[in-house]
């Protein structure tokens, strides 16, 4: 977890733009992969990975399409950034249908499951450099060509050229080692047309870095850039707020208060608490001077974004 955490703050806190390679980026990807493979063995049924979103119109929407959508095991915030990675590029979300959509960073695939029930008729494939959390992708929630999931590198994408029609990407690229590569990678794959829905959450200087990458790409013509920051910030605080469904799934679990107390801390930190404001009390000051937790980490992240690129 060192390894990886410090990989994250060397290339979102770089001034530089240089990409990672060799010995250093393939570290980066183990210590990722791992993670994440911990985290899909883990996990429970029906959770997404991110930090989600709260648009009380976009949840508006996904009701009237998907009635009840929140009344079992989920707050719907997650699945708000899924919509809108569809619902905002040229052709809407149902000029998704009989297109071919790829998702590079699927996690355990809850996130694309969930654009399949919105987008019927729609070819859907989730890419995933954590090979548990592909596996168990495939177990349960695979459906032949309607969704199928692959291991893959993002940076190295085991698709043909112009084979994609959509391509999304939802708070994953911020780990990349080289995110200029992950992007030819995206303007390879995708069609003449095709589009890239690319939401992520930045740091000043990634952020500058990415501007710097596009704008020497001709291949992709960047249509939206959207800052979301205020939505995203708002679900973060309704997740984490007392008697929220994340306080309520905590307390079910059989833990002492001090396991309670750290469990919630470290979670609160991994979905976005830095990032909406987040303040630990006074108990978590105490364990932190133990050693036990740490006060605050994180990097300093400024700005969730929803930018959409055409391929020329």
């Amino acid at each position: 977890m060192t390894a990886f955490t410090a990989g994250l703050a060397d290339i979102n806190l770089d001034e530089s733009r240089a990409p990672r390679s060799g010995a250093e980026a393939a570290g980066m990807k183990s210590a990722s992969s791992s993670i994440y493979d911990m985290a899909a063995t883990l996990s429970g049924r029906g959770e997404l990975w991110n930090w989600g979103m709260y648009d009380p119109g976009l949840a508006a929407e996904i009701e009237a399409r998907l009635p009840g959508f929140t009344d079992f095991g989920t707050d719907g915030f997650s699945e708000q950034l899924y919509y809108l990675a569809l619902r905002d590029l040229p052709d809407g979300l149902d000029g998704c249908a009989d297109r071919t959509v790829l998702e590079v960073g699927c996690g355990t695939g809850e996130g694309l499951n969930f654009l399949s029930r919105l987008v019927p008729g729609a070819r859907m494939t989730g890419l995933d450099l954590s090979p548990k959390a592909v596996a168990r992708a495939e177990a349960t929630l695979a459906r032949g060509e309607t969704l199928r999931f692959v291991q893959g590198d993002a940076e190295k994408l085991p698709f043909e050229d112009s084979s994609v029609d959509v391509l999304i990407n939802i708070e994953s690229s911020h780990t990349y080692p080289d995110l200029g590569r992950f992007l030819h990678e995206a303007a390879r794959v995708l069609r003449p047309g095709g589009t890239l829905s690319h939401i992520d959450v930045f740091t000043r200087q990634r952020l500058r870095t990415m501007r710097g990458i596009t704008e020497e790409m001709p291949q992709l013509k960047w249509i939206t850039d959207h800052d979301v920051s205020a939505e995203v910030r708002a679900a973060v605080r309704r997740r984490m707020a007392p008697g929220s469904r994340f306080r309520r799934t905590l307390d079910r679990q059989r833990m002492n208060p001090l396991v309670r107390t750290i469990a919630t801390h470290s979670q609160i930190l991994m979905f976005g608490g830095m990032f909406a404001g987040y303040r630990p009390p006074s108990s978590v000051k105490v364990l932190s001077r133990l050693g036990l937790v740490p006060w605050m980490s994180g990097l300093p992240m400024e700005s969730y974004r929803h930018q959409v690129a055409v391929r020329v």
